[in-house]
C-alpha cells in the first residue's frame, strides 16, 4: 500500500495508527468476553478499522456521523469514554440506552453520532435530514453516513441518494463493501461492477477507493469535506474492504473461500500501516509497545468500572414514562374574534400560524410548494415563507419521513404532508421503528407531525380512501390525533406542532369542504388527549371520532336520542376517563368508526369499557365499523362498505335491549 502523503504530519500518522489500534484491541477483548458469556452478541469490524477511523478523524468533532454495526472506530475516535461503551454492551445504566437496546443501536448528540437500527435503510434518510439542516443554516458543516453493500439494495438507499442529489445536500454516503451481506456475495446483491456506479444515475459524483489504506481514506474525506463546505453537494464513496470474521460471531465465515481470507489477511490495515511507520522511522518497536500497553490499561480499567456497575433495576412507571419526551402543555387562549371557516381552511390556518411562531419549522411534501398541495392547503405558503421552508419532495415517503427525523436531531421542527394517508405504507418502517421508538431507546425525540388526509365518501377507491389510524394507535411512541370540526382541527394541529413527539394528524377529506364552523383568528391551542362531550344524555353513550361524529349527530337528532355523544378527538393517548365516566352513568355504549370493524379502535375501547364498567352495563357493548373488505370505488358499494347506514339500526336495537 502507498502511504506517502506530504500533507500528513508525523503526529497525524501516529494519531491515525493509535486510532485504529484502539478498536482492534477492544474487539479482541470483546471476543474473549463473548466466549465467557459476559456480552451477548458481537458484530466484528476487524479488518475494516481504516474506514471508521480515517473518516471520523477527517471531520470536525461537531459534524454528525451515522455509523453501522462494524464502526467501533467512529465511537472511539470521538473519544466516548470506554466504560460507557462497555456498559452499553452489557445492558447497564451507564450505557446509552438504559438496557433497552444493544450493540451500536444508539446515538449521542454530545459526540454528534446517530447510531443505526436493524432496518438499515433509514440511516441514510436521517443523514439527509441533518444535512438539510446544515444547508438551510449555512453552517458549512457536512454529514457522513455509513452503509454496507447489502444496504444498497434497500429502497431507502435509492430514495436518500435521489433527494440528496435533487437538493444538493452536504452529505457523504460511505459504502463499506466487504464482499458479503451476511453470507450473500456481492454478485447476488447487485449487477454492476462497483457500487459507486450507482451514484451516476442520481447525478452524484462517486468513487471507489481502497478501504484498507488509512491515508487514502483520511486524505480523501478531508479533501471532500473542504469542497462540500464551500459548495454543498453529495458524494458516494465506495470503500473496498473485508471483514475477517462473520457478520456476527454466531454466523462464522465457513461460506468464505480460504484463499480469499488469506488474500485479505495480507491487506490488514493495521499491520501494513505499522510496517510503514517502522520503515519510515516514525515509530520504533518500543514506541508501538508503549502505545499498546497504554491502550490495554485503558481497556482494563474501564472494563472494571462497567463490571462493577449494578444491573439495571427499573420500574414499569419509569419504562412507560420514557416512551415520550416530557412536554409541559401551556394553554394559549383563543381570541374572541371568530370567523366561519371550512375544515380545510382551519387546517391551513393552523399551519400558517405555526410557521409564523416557529421560524425554524419546515413543511415537506409532494406538490405542496407553488401548486399548494393536492387539497390547496399550502397555497400561497411559498410566497410567504420561501422554498427553504416549504419544500416540494420527490415521491419518496420513506426518505422524507427520515429527513424529518434528521431535522429533529438538529432541534428543528417539521411537518410532512402525505398526499393521502394510504401512502404512509411507503414510509411505514421509519414511522413505527424509528420515530416511535427513538426516545425510549436513547432519549432522542422525534419532533415531527405527519399530516394524514384520509377517509371515504369521495369515491376514491381502495388506495385513496383508507382510515388507517389503527395501524398506529397500537404502536407505543406515537400520538394520534383525529379532529372532526374546524375549531378542533386548528387548535389541535397547533398543539401537535408544539409537541416535541411524533404526531400523526388525521384529516378526513370528506370534511375538508363540507364542514364549516366558527374558528378564532390567530394562534391558540387545544390540549391533546382530551375528548369533547358534544351532547349530554342518559340513555346511551355514543363514542366516535372524525366523520363518525357528524354521522352520529344526524342519527341522534333524527331520532331524538338522549345520549352522551363523545368526540374522542385524540386516539392516542385516549381519554379513557371520559369514556368510563359516561358509560358508568348511561349503562350502554356504542362505538362508531369508519375503519374496518375487525381490529379497529372500537375493539380496544370495548375492552376498556368491559374492564371498567361491567357492573354498570345494561347491555353488551356494541361496535359499528366498516366491512372487513378493501374500500370499493362505486358509490353504492362504498355506501354499503361504510358503517353509517347500519349505525341507526344498531343504536335503536341497543336502546331496546
Amino acid at each position: 500500500m502507498n502511504y506517502s502523503n506530504s500533507k500528513i504530519s508525523t503526529s497525524t500518522h501516529i494519531d491515525l495508527y493509535t486510532g485504529m489500534l484502539i478498536p482492534r484491541m477492544i474487539e479482541e477483548k470483546m471476543l474473549i468476553l463473548l466466549r465467557q458469556g459476559k456480552i451477548s452478541k458481537w458484530f466484528s469490524g476487524i479488518g475494516q478499522e481504516a474506514i471508521s477511523v480515517g473518516v471520523t478523524k477527517a471531520l470536525k468533532d461537531d459534524e454528525y456521523i451515522l455509523p453501522m454495526h462494524r464502526n467501533l472506530g467512529v465511537f472511539t475516535s470521538r473519544k466516548i469514554p470506554l466504560y460507557k461503551l462497555f456498559s452499553q454492551w452489557q445492558g447497564k445504566s451507564n450505557g446509552f440506552t438504559k438496557g433497552r437496546d444493544r450493540s451500536f443501536h444508539f446515538g449521542t448528540n454530545e459526540h454528534s453520532i446517530v447510531g443505526m437500527i436493524s432496518h438499515l435503510g433509514p440511516q441514510m434518510g436521517v443523514a439527509d435530514g441533518i444535512a438539510l439542516n446544515n444547508l438551510i443554516s449555512n453552517n458549512k458543516k457536512i454529514t457522513v453516513v455509513f452503509s454496507g453493500e447489502g444496504g444498497t439494495s434497500e429502497g431507502d438507499f435509492h430514495e436518500a441518494l435521489n433527494v440528496a442529489s435533487v437538493w444538493n445536500l452536504p452529505v457523504i454516503f460511505i459504502i463499506e463493501n466487504n464482499g458479503y451481506g451476511l453470507s450473500t456475495p456481492t454478485n447476488e446483491q447487485y449487477n454492476c461492477k462497483n457500487i459507486a456506479d450507482k451514484g451516476v444515475g442520481y447525478g452524484i459524483e462517486s468513487m471507489t477507493l481502497d478501504g484498507n489504506n488509512i491515508i487514502e481514506v483520511f486524505s480523501t474525506i478531508r479533501n471532500l469535506r473542504k469542497k462540500i463546505s464551500k459548495k454543498p453537494k453529495p458524494y458516494l464513496i465506495e470503500f473496498k474492504t473485508f471483514r475477517m470474521r462473520g457478520h456476527e460471531e454466531a454466523s462464522g465465515i465457513k461460506y468464505v473461500p480460504k484463499e480469499l481470507i488469506d488474500e485479505w489477511n495480507k491487506k490488514d490495515p493495521i499491520y501494513n500501516y505499522e510496517k510503514f511507520l517502522l520503515d519510515s522511522k516514525i515509530l520504533n518497536l518500543k514506541d508501538i509497545e508503549n502505545i499498546k500497553q497504554e491502550i490495554s490499561k485503558e481497556i482494563e480499567s474501564n472494563l472494571s468500572i462497567s463490571f462493577n456497575e449494578e444491573k439495571i433495576n427499573s420500574s414499569i412507571e419509569n419504562e412507560i414514562s420514557d416512551v415520550f419526551k416530557k412536554f409541559d402543555f401551556k394553554k394559549i387562549k383563543s381570541t374572541e374574534k371568530l370567523v366561519e371557516k371550512r375544515f380545510v381552511d382551519a387546517i391551513s390556518d393552523g399551519i400558517k400560524e405555526s410557521m409564523m411562531r416557529f421560524d425554524d419549522l419546515i413543511i415537506m411534501g409532494q406538490d405542496i410548494a407553488e401548486y399548494g398541495g393536492v387539497f390547496k392547503i399550502t397555497k400561497g405558503f411559498v410566497e410567504k415563507f420561501g422554498k427553504d421552508r416549504v419544500r416540494n419532495t420527490p415521491i419518496c415517503e420513506s426518505s422524507i419521513i427520515e429527513i424529518a427525523m434528521g431535522l429533529s436531531i438538529c432541534k428543528r421542527k417539521s411537518i410532512v404532508e402525505l398526499q393521502f394517508s394510504d401512502f404512509i405504507t411507503s414510509g411505514f418502517n421509519p414511522v413505527v421503528n424509528y420515530l416511535a421508538k427513538i426516545h425510549y431507546r436513547w432519549g432522542q425525540n422525534a419532533d415531527v407531525v405527519l399530516r394524514m388526509p384520509c377517509g371515504a365518501g369521495v369515491g376514491a377507491g381502495p388506495f385513496h380512501s383508507q382510515t388507517n389510524e389503527a395501524w398506529f394507535t397500537k404502536t407505543p411512541g406515537l400520538i394520534v390525533v383525529y379532529p372532526a370540526f374546524p375549531y378542533d382541527a386548528k387548535g389541535l394541529l397547533i398543539s401537535s406542532i408544539e409537541n416535541p413527539n411524533p404526531v400523526l394528524f388525521f384529516e378526513h377529506k370528506a370534511l375538508y369542504r363540507s364542514i364549516r364552523g366558527d374558528v378564532p383568528e390567530g394562534y391558540f391551542n387545544i390540549e391533546i388527549g382530551k375528548a369533547k362531550l358534544l351532547t349530554v344524555g342518559s340513555d346511551i353513550s355514543v363514542i366516535t371520532y372524525g366523520s363518525g361524529v357528524h354521522e352520529a349527530i344526524k342519527v341522534i337528532e333524527n331520532n331524538s336520542i338522549s345520549c352522551d355523544l363523545i368526540d374522542l378527538r385524540t386516539l392516542s393517548p385516549l381519554d379513557k376517563d371520559s369514556i368510563i365516566n359516561s358509560v358508568n352513568k348511561t349503562g350502554k355504549a356504542i362505538i362508531l368508526h369508519e375503519d374496518s370493524l375487525f381490529g379497529g379502535l372500537g375493539s380496544e375501547i370495548s375492552s376498556i369499557i368491559m374492564e371498567n364498567c361491567f357492573e354498570n352495563l345494561d347491555a353488551p357493548v356494541r361496535r359499528v365499523g366498516s366491512l372487513d373488505t378493501p374500500i370499493p370505488f362505486e358509490e353504492n358499494l362504498e355506501k354499503q362498505y361504510l358503517p353509517f347506514e347500519r349505525f341507526e339500526e344498531e343504536i335503536k336495537d341497543l336502546l331496546n335491549y
